[in-house]
């Protein structure tokens, strides 16, 4: 049988509408796998996601609405539901491709399907527990920073993003801009630090993660002109945003995982200025694209030689590396091993 005649489930989480409205990191990179699959040719791709998902794959769901958009929803309760239902139906496909973190795993004794879960990251080191449990599995990294050591990785692939949802502007705008998770770990605080003593505009947008941090560390400096916070924003609203933006200010205090706003900045012809932790050099071609730094006097003076970067090139960074079709590609090789390993290719 073809590889694209198999049947392929794409399990994305339901935390929110699968691709998203604004944030939603996983389920962004779940609908692009499956568009992307679809525009490969591959004819049996089903979606899991929530019912008010759009795909152009077939659609199943279980949960009507993400539970971050439905407050009287308890997260637990959509989630087993939406993983159960899923695996009662695993003898439908040749394939599950797992991008809800390590729940499905505990499935795996009571399924005949193989299963590949892409690890989108680690929330809290206990989860190692379910992953070590069930090593005789299969798994894809989405940066080689963020492995553990234990684990028997397929591969590395990387997320890639929808460069139709992106404007490149060869021209800079004139404000520094930070999004995403308003959150400690992505480092906003730092972003409005490195804003104040550069003496440049900030545009902050995202959702807040974390209300007290917000509240504490965001809030007092926010005013109507130097420092705005704009909310979450679309794609269309994301795209306006990164024509303002002469540069982007990621200054992760954790290693990054994969950081899909690095790339989508990149796309756009916006250079990033990164904290060198995680896989930010692997996303970011250091000086060519944009600057990794270790403090934030280290991004105030990247900021200073942002006129030396070549937004063409931060474009063909991301061409190269961090498209749909780059991303589909690499899955469908780790599809293929798979098979061959199953004995059905």
């Amino acid at each position: 049988m073809n590889i694209k005649d198999k049947q392929i489930a794409i399990l994305a989480p339901v935390a929110w509408r699968t691709p998203p409205r604004a944030y939603g990191a996983w389920e962004t990179v779940a609908s692009n796998i499956t568009e992307g699959l679809v525009a490969r040719g591959y004819k049996n791709v089903t979606l899991f996601a929530t019912r008010e998902s759009v795909t152009d794959a077939k659609l199943i769901g279980f949960v009507d609405r993400g539970y971050e958009e439905e407050p009287s929803d308890i997260p637990l309760v959509s989630t087993c539901l939406h993983i159960s239902k899923v695996m009662e139906r695993a003898d439908e496909f040749d394939l599950i491709h797992n991008n809800f973190d390590y729940l499905p795993l505990t499935y795996l004794p009571f399924i005949k399907t193989p299963m590949l879960t892409t690890i989108h990251g680690f929330s809290d080191p206990d989860i190692l527990r379910v992953y070590h449990d069930h090593k005789d599995t299969y798994y894809v990294s989405i940066s080689d920073a963020d492995r553990d050591k234990d684990l028997p990785y397929l591969a590395t692939v990387y997320n890639g993003i929808d460069l139709s949802n992106l404007t490149f502007r060869e021209t800079p705008g004139q404000k520094l801009v930070h999004y995403g998770r308003i959150h400690n770990d992505k480092g906003t605080h730092l972003a409005i630090e490195v804003a104040k003593k550069c003496g440049m505009d900030l545009i902050i947008a995202g959702i807040i993660q974390e209300q007290a941090y917000f509240n504490n560390l965001i809030k007092p400096h926010l005013n109507h002109s130097s420092i705005q916070y704009i909310g979450p924003v679309n794609p269309v609203q994301r795209d306006a945003l990164l024509k303002e933006a002469y540069a982007t200010i990621h200054l992760n205090t954790i290693p990054e995982r994969f950081g899909l706003v690095m790339a989508e900045s990149m796309a756009a012809g916006v250079p990033v200025i990164a904290m060198d932790l995680g896989s930010c050099r692997e996303v970011i071609a250091d000086k060519e694209t944009g600057y990794l730094v270790n403090s934030v006097d280290e991004a105030v003076e990247a900021v200073g030689e942002i006129d030396k970067i070549d937004r063409k090139k931060c474009l063909q960074r991301v061409q190269d590396n961090f498209t749909i079709d780059r991303m589909v590609a690499g899955y469908e090789k780790v599809y293929e091993e798979i098979f061959r390993r199953e004995g059905g290719y």
